[in-house]
């Protein structure tokens, strides 16, 4: 680990920090109906919206008929990437002449970009069509971010409202989270990433000669609008298949800082909006402190782990310390110009988010630098993690915490002035163990069928690895994968579009029952007993709820996996 990198870190949380009070002031006031700097230019867009949908954007909905309203379009938004994919060859905007794609790579396609997933069983640029990547997948990448954010407002309602019946109005709240946040930004996004380099355009690909005197086609395409979306709104998915490693989709430093900083915008300002929404800003700082103490922690594992570098190359007599000439540590699978720093801080940030992209091959880390990914995911991305799923995600878990300090002290927990009783409870239980089981039941299946592990390139624990970060990945709506794992084959192209499903609506089902729940509760006045929930207490109670809940959840498994593997590589065995 050299000063240099720590700075680089550094950066970046200051960055995301500087970010959080004016973005999460805007997102507070769009999503109040109140008038923001965007209105006179898009507020006729807006309107003009809702009379062609035939929307009344002040009448808003119960709990159950917003879930009908979201799980509707996103069914709907599912059927036509589908048909996109499946009628891909007879399209327009496919110069390459790309044919339809496979139904079982159609089907995880589909479900991966409305999940919000963006796992990619497949090349972008040797499968997918321009057409298919702008009005299917960057369409998907829009209005999936966008149905997180309009989630994560349902469960701030219900702790900033009293008495109520409604949680607010899906269509609105998916509308102004793309025309007032999502799209906004992205165009300024895009613009700055085509001036560092990187392509936008509808052009055929180009044949190039190289110096040797080979062949070589150099693909491009609208890229800069696509990994403007995919970031900010953690989707993830790459119009390369080497995703932010390929210097088309990454092409300098300040491209790489920016699309990092772009993964944590939203999901960190989100906290801010809570804040506010309930009127008191230091709760949405005690979420965002609790999701900095583990980010951090996690960031620290895997730089230390990574700089530390691979205990089979040191026995076997190789100089990998850094130095002046040599970056030192574990580079295998890492881009020399983003080296050691900057590669683990993009993992642990692409999976703390539920973004997936990668700018270098998770599969090539060490053992301990690989598992803070998975243990990333594993807590179900709640350290910011997707745009709006990363706060409900990280609520479920505040419900837990006051409940467990009710219990110590014998009084019925509240939190924010509502009393959290037992069918708040349940709820919150059963949305949490829905990726535990997900995940591990689909990892269990998947390491003990031949078909599963056909796909492996490697065996023993790094192939169970594969494996394991495959469903977590899935389920936890993240995206990216250890490379050792061939997963475009019907059984994993299916099981995986099951687990993504799985991971965002079976989630998303008992969250919004807990949130229709606590808005009809009165408020109580905070007495001398209220444990107060803006408190370095709290925020350690719930770090350590979360961090307890993963272990005992998920140790087994991982200690199959990158634990052991980090025994053997110490002991210098090879697998």
């Amino acid at each position: 680990m050299t000063l240099n990198g720590w700075l680089q870190i550094a950066v970046f949380c200051l960055l995301v920090l500087a970010t959080v009070r004016p973005l999460g002031a805007h997102m507070t006031r769009v999503f109040s109906g109140e008038r923001s700097f965007l209105s006179p230019a898009l507020g006729p867009l807006e309107r003009a919206f809702y009379w062609m949908a035939g929307v009344n954007p002040s009448k808003e909905q119960h709990w159950t008929r917003y879930a009908a309203a979201m799980l509707t379009f996103n069914a709907l938004g599912f059927l036509f990437l589908y048909a996109l994919q499946r009628l891909q060859g007879a399209l327009p905007l496919n110069p390459q002449g790309f044919g339809a794609v496979s139904p079982d790579l159609a089907f995880n396609t589909a479900s991966s970009f409305v999940t919000n997933t963006n796992w990619q069983s497949y090349g972008g640029e040797t499968t997918m069509s321009y057409l298919v990547q702008m009005l299917g997948l960057t369409v998907q990448n829009y209005v999936s971010a966008a149905t997180g954010i309009a989630l994560a407002l349902v469960f701030i309602r219900a702790f900033a409202r009293a008495e109520g019946k409604t949680v607010g109005n899906f269509w609105a709240d998916l509308t102004r989270g793309t025309l007032y946040v999502l799209l906004p930004i992205c165009i300024v996004t895009s613009l700055v990433l085509v001036a560092t380099g990187m392509p936008q355009n509808l052009n055929a690909y180009v044949d190039a000669t190289t110096l040797e005197g080979a062949r070589q086609t150099i693909a491009q395409g609208p890229v800069a609008s696509q990994v403007a979306i995919k970031m900010l709104g953690t989707n993830g998915g790459g119009f390369f298949n080497a995703n932010a490693a390929h210097p088309y989709e990454n092409p300098t430093a300040l491209g790489n800082m920016l699309q990092m900083w772009s993964i944590f915008a939203i999901g960190a300002a989100m906290t801010c909006v809570f804040g506010r929404m309930v009127g008191d800003t230091r709760q949405g700082w005690a979420l965002l402190a609790a999701m900095g103490v583990i980010f951090l922690a996690g960031v620290t594992v895997a730089y230390w782990a990574e700089a530390a570098g691979n205990p089979l190359l040191t026995s076997a007599g190789a100089d990998i310390g850094a130095s002046a000439m040599q970056a030192g540590g574990n580079m295998e699978g890492k881009e020399v110009r983003f080296g050691i720093a900057l590669s683990a801080l993009f993992a642990a940030i692409t999976t703390a988010a539920s973004c997936g992209a990668v700018n270098a091959m998770h599969d090539s880390f060490t053992a301990l630098g690989g598992l803070v990914p998975i243990f990333n995911m594993e807590l179900g991305e709640i350290v910011v993690g997707g745009v709006g799923a990363g706060l409900y995600g990280m609520l479920l878990f505040a419900i837990i915490a006051v409940f467990i300090a009710g219990l110590m002290v014998g009084r019925t927990p509240e939190y924010l002035g509502k009393k959290i009783e037992a069918k708040e409870v349940k709820m919150t239980v059963l949305a949490i163990l829905i990726l535990p089981a997900s995940m591990l039941g689909f990892a269990a299946v998947a390491s003990v069928l031949p078909v599963g592990v056909a796909s492996l390139n490697n065996q023993g624990p790094h192939g169970f690895t594969e494996i394991l970060y495959a469903y977590t990945s899935a389920t936890a709506n993240n995206g990216s994968a250890f490379a050792g794992l061939n997963a475009n084959v019907p059984f994993y192209n299916t099981t995986l579009g099951i687990a993504m499903m799985l991971g965002r609506f079976a989630m998303i089902v008992p969250m919004l029952a807990v949130a229709g729940a606590l808005v009809g509760k009165k408020r109580l006045a905070p007495s001398e007993g209220t444990f107060p929930t803006h408190t370095p207490l709290f925020v350690g109670l719930l770090v350590g709820v979360i961090i307890i809940v993963g272990g005992l959840t998920f140790f087994p498994a991982l200690s199959l996996g990158p634990i052991v593997e980090h025994f053997l590589m110490q002991a210098g065995q090879t697998f």
